[in-house]
């Protein structure tokens, strides 16, 4: 009796434990603490309403930017201090919104928000025009006589900078005004991805049925058993296809959108376009993609690899996740990963290690998957607040790895935010990705430096690879992908979900290379992609890896000598363009060898892995 009682218990845990938790079912501890931003919903609707009040005040400064460098001063705090209360709200509504996507409250505040903010955008239209049309070296004038101005001088010389591409007061009035309209197509795509999407159930490697989650998607893709990637991958894609033509239309809605903003703004194309708002040289973006695609016979090799180590006669998307050495397989709690990435971290010095010890004391982040919560990990803060990270942490290496990458994210933010002024502390999409993927590299080099067992460090060497491909060659391959479809839709060619198929799935066969097989339901990757909608977003993945592994190099090769521009690199924020602050902390964009060098690392590590292979083939 006691026997079938321990398996009455043991099939109970099972079942418990493919049902996805309700929040109210996780601790408090692993949750994050949003209470010191608003204690309640009705303080952000008392910060809210001042919003309104606000934001009248923005236009009484129409028309006399230059009349002294007092009242330019005071326009920009007077906006200043509703950016940053926009920021509080923003943040607070967006971050309720994703504990559950399922309740309409939070996304009805977001709405508000949103709406609050093109209100302003509307109100401020003026000011671009207005201060273009100053006399020549009045603004120099302005500063010069006025300190607090000083600290304005990068943001209003990059204003001058885009002169070209900026309107009249009443066309950028219009232009603003269009803002919520043209979130649209991201605001779909993000409900249908996040609230309606419905996966079916799947059975796992123990025969128990399991509900199949975007989570949990990443997790069966990584199991040994083939049959459970097969039908994980199937119910995943199959799923996603079943709304392939409303993702079709969701995605051009939101090409004609950037291709309407380029030709307002008088750029030569979408891409011009994207780029110049952080200054980043178009051969930045070109060199990228044209010197990996002439360089993929190294991500050719590990198809091949993949192939023959796992004994496939065919080699399947489903195949690319799931570990080579499943003996140092294992999993890892989250304290577990939590000691990790310390001990990976801690060459960034004492005082960063302890800010980092308050990211997991305080509050910041909120680690596991619940019901209706947004799928996915990201960080998230504004000025003043915690740099929140949002997990869904499923006890693989793989989340260790992304525990480090959104902790250095967050920890980029906490520094810059605390050594800039508002106005400067928003750093550049294109540097946000290098701190993140410089802890993921820190915690690597620990992990490998810590043990010389030769099946461990298989293992960790093919998840590096799969890192590489993942953050560096795939990104790239969206990024190609991402800039055809712009192009053809500058040429006002169709983009039909028949066509992105085709256009995604060679693309995916061109990168993988012949072992690659071709699913039929992989054509529909490009369907579940949210970066598609940031335009151009996803390139700067592949600038900040290869930014980062150079810079972590650097810090683990020569200490302090490297690891002080590192840190004025976090403190910087958008105090100067991105190229040039990176340039401060020892890496050159513009140039190739940071690319050509993470190929390089790539290759290396590929041979080191199949050198370690010969042993137990022989």
């Amino acid at each position: 009796m006691r026997l079938i009682q321990r398996i009455r218990r043991a099939i109970a845990a099972a079942a418990q434990s493919a049902k996805i938790p309700t929040r109210d079912d996780i601790e408090a501890r692993y949750k994050w603490d949003l209470k010191s931003i608003y204690d309640s919903d009705e303080a952000w609707e008392v910060d809210f309403a001042r919003i309104s009040e606000w934001t009248p005040e923005l236009t009484t400064f129409k028309g006399r930017l230059g009349e002294s460098a007092e009242v330019l001063l005071e326009c920009l705090q007077s906006g200043d201090r509703i950016r940053e209360t926009l920021g509080r709200l923003s943040v607070y509504a967006h971050l309720k919104r994703d504990e559950d996507t399922r309740v309409s409250t939070y996304l009805a505040m977001s709405d508000r928000i949103a709406r609050a903010a093109t209100s302003v955008g509307e109100s401020m239209s003026y000011f671009a025009p207005e201060l273009l049309a100053l006399d020549a070296g009045r603004l120099d004038t302005f500063i010069a006589g006025c300190k607090d101005l000083e600290i304005y001088r990068h943001s209003l010389n990059d204003i001058l900078r885009t002169r070209a591409h900026t309107l009249s007061a009443r066309e950028e009035e219009i232009v603003s005004m269009t803002a919520e309209m043209a979130r649209g197509p991201q605001t779909i795509f993000s409900m249908l991805d996040n609230a309606d999407l419905k996966f079916p159930t799947i059975t796992d490697e123990s025969g128990n049925s399991a509900e199949l989650t975007k989570g949990r998607y990443y997790r069966f893709m990584e199991s040994p058993d083939r049959r459970v990637r097969k039908d994980a991958f199937e119910a995943f894609y199959g799923t996603y296809s079943n709304y392939k033509n409303t993702w079709a239309a969701a995605l051009h809605s939101n090409l004609k959108r950037s291709v309407f903003y380029t030709r307002v703004r008088n750029y030569d194309s979408t891409l011009h376009s994207a780029l110049d708002g952080y200054n980043i040289p178009l051969t930045v973006f070109e060199n990228l993609v044209s010197t990996v695609i002439a360089n993929l016979k190294p991500l050719h090799h590990y198809s091949a690899l993949r192939k023959r180590v796992l004994d496939l006669d065919d080699l399947q998307p489903y195949d690319m996740s799931t570990p080579l050495i499943s003996k140092a397989q294992k999993n890892y709690t989250y304290q577990e990963a939590v000691t990790l990435v310390k001990a990976g971290l801690k060459p960034m010095g004492d005082e960063y290690c302890a800010v980092l010890d308050r990211a997991f004391e305080d509050g910041w982040i909120d680690v596991h998957e619940s019901e209706g919560k947004r799928s996915g990990a990201y960080s998230s803060g504004t000025y003043g607040t915690k740099p929140y990270i949002l997990l869904n942490y499923n006890n693989t290496l793989d989340s260790v790895f992304t525990l480090a990458h959104e902790l250095g994210h967050s920890l980029h933010s906490y520094h810059a935010t605390r050594a800039q002024p508002l106005v400067n502390s928003d750093y550049a999409i294109f540097v946000a990705e290098v701190a993140s993927t410089a802890s993921e590299a820190l915690l690597m080099t620990h992990l490998l430096n810590e043990t010389d067992d030769r099946n461990t460090r298989l293992y960790l060497i093919n998840h590096w690879l799969d890192q590489i491909r993942g953050t560096f060659f795939t990104q790239v391959m969206f990024a190609k992908f991402e800039w055809e479809i712009h192009k053809r839709a500058e040429a006002g060619q169709p983009l039909t979900q028949e066509h992105l198929g085709e256009m995604f799935g060679e693309l995916y066969l061109q990168f993988h290379g012949s072992p690659m097989a071709a699913h039929p339901l992989n054509i529909y990757g490009w369907c579940r992609i949210p970066h598609f909608y940031l335009n151009y977003y996803v390139y700067q993945y592949a600038t900040g890896y290869a930014a980062a592994s150079s810079l972590s190099q650097g810090i683990l090769t020569h200490g302090d000598t490297a690891l002080k521009p590192y840190l004025e690199f976090l403190s910087s924020g958008s105090s100067a363009y991105p190229i040039e602050l990176l340039q401060r902390a020892g890496v050159d964009m513009t140039q190739p060898e940071p690319i050509t060098a993470t190929i390089s690392l790539f290759k290396r590590l590929l041979t080191e892995f199949e050198e370690l292979l010969k042993p137990a083939a022989s």
